[in-house]
């Protein structure tokens, strides 16, 4: 890579580690806001599928105007948004107005997400995408560490208000780096070859058999990989405090060292599925995950907690290492953002279900019952894309 290239992944990994912080901070402080607000278990849950509701939507449309005017205009605009949000909850009385500000800072995190992945890939050759994109998608997993450092010590201090504040504080520095970011050369293109951006990125797909197929196959994909992830990260904590009975401090400490697990893994994942392909190791990596998730919450105490939160750390979020690889090579230039966007939001349905339907069964049994269902969902998810997805199907740095 050049050094502009290098200065665009370094700005994205920034926007990356600003959205995971954002993003950790409410299932952090879901314990205290749910005593302090008197809040159920199944409305704290509402809180995290609000959020989803508005990263579903706000990926979807950035996407799409990613192809039409720009992946960095609109990631500028997505990271301000998501950052202002988080900043007003700590001055939010009411449950619905938390609620309210999580869609709307949603609407950001998700654009940010979407379009920065779309961005990296197109910046970057071939045989090192999958590990320069997983070292990308690690900043993610760095903003939660960050946010599971700080978390802990600021409500035990001040409270949860306070932590929203300064949780916003890496996103407007962030900002600052990219307004010096350009759009990739392969996006400049294929915008000329449309003037006026006369097309309809959604009708290209649909009309093109190949690439309907694909799409629809992600989507499905996508569903079952957010049922997993977001049930899981959305109730872990909890899960440590209500379940184990690990107080808050530690759960902030353990928390930090299961993401730190999953910074170190995802290189190394991006880097093998460089060198052994990219539908190869996604199978493997959903297959291991799938399998670790039931063993790890039976034998689980508040002993064992912290050494097996290694292991699960290792394993939870491994899929996105791959995924934004896999994705980006399985659509075009000119309808890539579109794609790529709608196809992984799609799977919001599963994001959306999974934190509420866990916290049900949290009323009726516990927290662990209900992220056991998230193996099954990461199961599929692993062997839907390895058995009917081909990978390297096309280039994003390519002109035409």
């Amino acid at each position: 890579m050049n050094r502009r290239s290098a200065f665009v992944i370094t700005a994205v990994t920034l926007a990356m580690v600003a959205d995971g912080i954002d993003l950790q901070v409410l299932a952090l402080a879901l314990p205290v806001l749910m005593k302090d607000l008197q809040i159920s278990t199944v409305l704290a849950g509402m809180l995290g599928t609000y959020t989803l509701i508005g990263m579903g939507i706000g990926g979807i449309t950035a996407g799409w105007a990613a192809d039409r005017i720009g992946r960095v205009r609109v990631i500028r605009w997505s990271v301000l948004i998501f950052s202002l949000g988080t900043a007003i909850i700590g001055v939010c009385q009411e449950y619905w107005q938390i609620a309210a500000m999580r869609i709307i800072s949603g609407l950001g995190i998700g654009a940010v997400y979407s379009v920065g992945n779309v961005l990296a890939a197109e910046y970057v050759p071939t045989k090192i995408r999958g590990t320069v994109l997983s070292v990308l998608i690690a900043g993610w997993s760095t903003g939660y560490v960050i946010a599971a450092l700080f978390t802990g010590l600021v409500i035990t201090s001040w409270g949860w208000r306070p932590l929203f504040f300064i949780s916003a504080i890496p996103g407007m520095v962030c900002l600052g780096m990219l307004l010096k970011a350009a759009d990739p050369a392969s996006w400049s293109s294929a915008h000329k070859a449309a003037p006026g951006g006369k097309k309809n990125e959604f009708a290209i797909i649909w009309n093109n058999n190949s690439l309907r197929r694909t799409f629809i196959l992600w989507s499905i994909t996508s569903v079952f990989l957010q049922f997993g992830f977001y049930g899981g990260s959305t109730w872990l904590p909890s899960y440590l405090v209500r379940d184990l009975h690990v107080d808050l401090k530690n759960m902030g400490w353990y928390l930090a060292a299961s993401y730190t697990m999953g910074i170190l893994a995802k290189p190394v994942i991006g880097i093998l599925a460089d060198r052994f392909g990219r539908r190869r190791m996604w199978v493997i990596t959903g297959l291991c995950i799938s399998f670790a998730i039931p063993l790890i919450i039976i034998v689980a105490t508040r002993s064992n907690a912290a050494w097996l939160l290694l292991i699960y750390g290792g394993l939870y979020a491994g899929l996105y290492a791959i995924n934004a690889t896999y994705l980006a090579e399985s659509f075009p230039t000119v309808v890539r953002g579109t794609a790529m966007s709608t196809s992984y939001n799609a799977g919001r349905i599963g994001s959306i279900i999974s934190p509420a339907m866990i916290g049900w069964i949290a009323v009726e049994g516990s927290i662990g019952a209900g992220i056991i269902t998230c193996a099954l969902a990461y199961l599929a998810a692993a062997l839907l894309p390895g058995i009917l997805i081909k990978d390297k199907i096309y280039d994003p740095m390519a002109k035409k």
